[in-house]
């Protein structure tokens, strides 16, 4: 076997795994490079099904880094350490399109066994008995680890499955016509006197009066995806991989009637964001 082709057959699914569970492109490619270093400190002979054996090292590798990442965020942190590097735009753009930034924004949220138990079961069709060795638990409890994890992804919507597929129709519009900077098509979605309130105190209303601010304040971000946003269909800010705002609607009679624009730092933190997919 020539190990060197062997891996590199493996690479972008190893490399899929590392950024599920990180969430960092660098981080991700440094558990890869680290599960190369593993092999070759191995007996690949051995090994009967390299592609299994690669993803469960670099699981290892990543569920320590994560627990590494969950201990140092409880540590005042150090002035004099620099800020970890960011992706760039084309690269933010590639991850967008791979994974969906909702989604990574909500499996930074697990705990770091959730959510290796949600990546390598739900997205890598990895069995529960491969799982419960790494995370140094029973089948069941790695399983139930994954229907935890699976519920804080689908979130719990505050509206019946109908009404939750009309808002998502009305959001969807919203969106093209926002990326598309169509105010027209903006004022469209919007009830004339949608109430828009932000959490820094300012409020107004009026579809023309939001139309034209939204395009603006959108823009200021690399992408806008919808999400579940506190249980309700809205959108998320992201730019650089990070959390720029939240924007929570209300629905009424196929519009927007209120928008709750969230960008205070602290509640971003806390708000329950799910996927819209």
């Amino acid at each position: 076997m020539n190990v060197t082709e062997e891996f590199e057959r493996h690479r972008a699914h190893l490399q899929g795994v590392a950024f599920h569970l990180l969430g960092s492109p660098s981080e991700a490619e440094d558990a890869v490079q680290e599960a190369w270093l593993r092999l070759h400190r191995s007996e690949p002979a051995d090994v009967t099904n390299l592609r299994g054996w690669l993803t469960t090292v670099v699981a290892r590798i990543c569920l320590d880094i994560l627990r590494t990442r969950k201990s140092r965020r409880e540590e005042p942190l150090d002035p004099g350490v620099p800020e970890p590097s960011v992706p760039g735009p084309e690269q933010e753009a590639a991850l967008a399109d791979s994974v969906g930034l909702a989604l990574l924004l909500v499996l930074a949220k697990l705990d770091p066994a959730e959510r290796l138990a949600f990546v390598l079961h739900d997205i890598f069709a990895v069995p529960f008995e491969e799982i419960a060795a790494l995370v140094a638990r029973t089948p069941a409890a790695a399983r139930q680890l994954a229907s935890r994890a699976r519920r804080r992804v689908r979130g719990e919507p505050e509206r019946p499955a109908a009404q939750l597929a009309g808002d998502r129709a009305v959001v969807a519009k919203f969106l093209a016509a926002l990326r598309a900077g169509d105010m027209a098509g903006l004022i469209a979605v919007l009830d004339p006197e949608v109430e828009v309130r932000r959490s820094d105190g300012v409020e107004f209303r009026g579809a023309a009066n939001w139309a034209k601010g939204a395009i603006a304040f959108a823009a200021q971000a690399a992408f806008v995806q919808p999400a579940l946003v506190g249980g309700a269909a809205g959108l998320i800010l992201v730019r650089r991989c990070k959390l720029l705002s939240a924007l929570r609607f209300g629905f009424g009679g196929g519009f927007i009637t209120t928008a709750e624009i969230i960008v205070d730092p602290a509640r971003l933190d806390t708000i329950d964001l799910a996927v819209l997919d």
